[in-house]
């Protein structure tokens, strides 16, 4: 299952279409942050809404202020709620930028082996040209009349 995931995670950012999951993703973890901070901190958090409202705003790194557990379990909850968000945030980051290299490399790759496959097809037209010319001018020299012999056709080589 998590190798499912990562696989469809990868083909996502790696054709740029990465930002429907990091909205899914990051509105679970609000949801379930939400939910738990209004479980564990009811005074500062009398509503689902506030308590999602909270999650998001932390969970962004933003923390307006607005809302603050004012509990131990709130505060840990929080305190979770702000490393996960950072961590989370600093992982996309990564991972995302990480995936759009790779996938720009992936594309100078084959961008630079068909530029090889053209030039190699160039290299043995001009070659064929050459070779052509080539023998034309064997041709010519074979019928022309040697200096050493007199005047008559030098002998095969």
């Amino acid at each position: 299952m998590q190798l499912l995931i990562a696989e469809r995670a990868q083909r996502a950012v790696a054709s740029r279409r990465v930002f429907p999951y990091l909205v899914v993703v990051t509105l679970v973890l609000g949801l379930l942050a939400g939910f738990l901070v209004t479980l564990v901190n009811r005074d500062e958090f009398p509503t689902f809404a506030d308590g999602l409202w909270w999650a998001i705003v932390t969970l962004g790194t933003v923390g307006y202020g607005d809302l603050v557990p004012s509990n131990t379990a709130g505060r840990v909850v929080g305190g979770i709620v702000i490393v996960v968000g950072v961590t989370f945030v600093a992982f996309l980051t990564a991972v995302v930028t990480s995936s759009f290299i790779s996938a720009d490399q992936e594309k100078a790759a084959k961008a630079e082996m068909r530029r090889r496959e053209v030039s190699d097809e160039d290299t043995r037209q001009l070659l064929g040209q050459v070779l052509e010319r080539l023998a034309v001018i064997e041709a010519r020299l074979d019928d022309r009349p040697s200096r050493e012999c007199g005047g008559e056709r030098a002998p095969p080589s």
